[in-house]
């Protein structure tokens, strides 16, 4: 007998750790979605920054049936065709010299994370532990990554975190001073957070970080989770910036809406990942490798690169335009494709309450913390649905004014 899912099936059947929407969609393509009503969206979310090139871009679902055909996955037993590809373009494409590939942004930073407590035990010796990170900042769901990452809110309530690990203010490098020492082993950064509200890191903040790096033998590490694969307007936000980590994390945009993830580090670090000290069962998988392949090519082109700073600046556009009419944004910031607009002190802490209102109008946004509205499109927005998509977004801030 068939059965339609609804959303009180989630509630019966599914752990409470989400609060999904009342809409289920069911199709998609390019920037728009279907519910199971048949009602349209345009899609300003990209599953929190994951569908790089939209829903069922034909690229990508030719990768994904072409690669489907041969072979989905093997072990890391052997190594495949797929992987290899993925891992030479991103090297190639990078400061990298080595690829470690797994299935999420959380695998690569804990990837990461053991890496550079490895060197540094291989290097300096086991006094060298400590990571330096940032309130606010986000870095996965392990233990680890949620221990390292800014708030605690998401590793309260599970016992004893681990040891060695010390945060500092983000865009405040002598909060990093005071931190940093000999010990020290790494400081992970995002160069934009994401969860933490869309802040940029300057310029100043990020070179003086791998200034304190360099005068310490420590290791810098991007978290490019976020940031990473086109979002910033360049395939990596470090090459606005012009300063090189020595790792590098990648998931979200990397497989377009498929999951993968990847962790890149200079040679000189990376030798210490040797045979035995991590893994990931499903890392490099041919279906996965092959799918990131075809959104890499695809993205890291002229065309696709400008056009996200040109999208950029028409989302910057109108907001700006919405915010003079209803007054409802302190800021709007971030870069490329990823932006947010922290509310005014009027609407302190109403950003969540924009989301179902947009719903009801068609569109899909984001939030980032409970004061900022985030936005985090496909790299290939059509204009039209960015001005369609604005339109809805503006009916759903009147009625938010409306009812304050």
């Amino acid at each position: 007998m068939s059965h339609t899912p609804s959303r009180q099936d989630y509630d019966h059947y599914m752990t409470p750790n989400y609060s999904p929407q009342q809409v289920i969609p069911v199709r998609g393509e390019g920037s728009r979605l279907w519910d199971q009503q048949g009602r349209e969206y345009i899609d300003f979310a990209g599953g929190i920054a994951v569908n790089s090139l939209g829903h069922c871009h034909p690229v990508l679902v030719n990768a994904l049936k072409a690669q489907g055909e041969k072979l989905w996955h093997l072990s890391n037993v052997f190594t495949n065709e797929p992987a290899l590809n993925l891992a030479k373009a991103l090297v190639e494409r990078t400061f990298a010299d080595k690829v470690f590939l797994c299935s999420s942004g959380g695998e690569a930073n804990e990837a990461a994370l053991k890496l550079a407590r490895r060197w540094a035990v291989d290097n300096h010796g086991e006094h060298k532990d400590k990571i330096i990170s940032f309130y606010q900042s986000f870095h996965g769901r392990t233990f680890f990554t949620v221990s390292v990452g800014g708030q605690p809110k998401y590793s309260q309530g599970f016992g004893p975190v681990p040891g060695g690990i010390l945060h500092a203010d983000y865009n405040d490098l002598e909060s990093v001073r005071k931190l940093v020492g000999d010990d020290t082993c790494a400081i992970m950064v995002e160069p934009m957070q994401g969860e933490g509200g869309i802040v940029p890191g300057t310029q100043e903040f990020l070179q003086g970080l791998r200034d304190l790096c360099d005068e310490h033998n420590a290791l810098l590490i991007f978290d490019e989770v976020q940031t990473g694969v086109g979002r910033s307007g360049e395939l990596y936000a470090y090459k606005n910036y012009g300063i090189t980590p020595d790792i590098l994390t990648s998931a979200k945009s990397l497989g377009g809406g498929f999951p993968i993830g990847a962790m890149l580090a200079i040679d000189s670090v990376a030798k210490s990942l040797v045979v035995g000290t991590h893994g990931s069962t499903y890392g490099g998988n041919a279906l996965a490798s092959a799918v990131a392949l075809a959104a890499v090519e695809l993205i890291d082109t002229p065309e696709v690169l400008e056009g996200v700073k040109h999208r950029h600046d028409l989302f910057r556009e109108h907001l700006e335009t919405i915010n003079r009419k209803h007054g409802v944004f302190k800021e709007i910031r971030g870069m490329g494709l990823l932006i947010g607009a922290q509310m005014s002190d009027a609407y302190e802490g109403r950003a969540k309450d924009i989301l179902p209102l947009a719903i009801e109008e068609g569109l899909m946004a984001l939030i980032a913390g409970p004061n900022v509205l985030r936005m985090a499109p496909s790299l290939v927005i059509p204009e039209a649905d960015i001005a369609e998509g604005m339109a809805r977004l503006e009916r759903a801030i009147e009625r938010l004014v409306a009812s304050a």
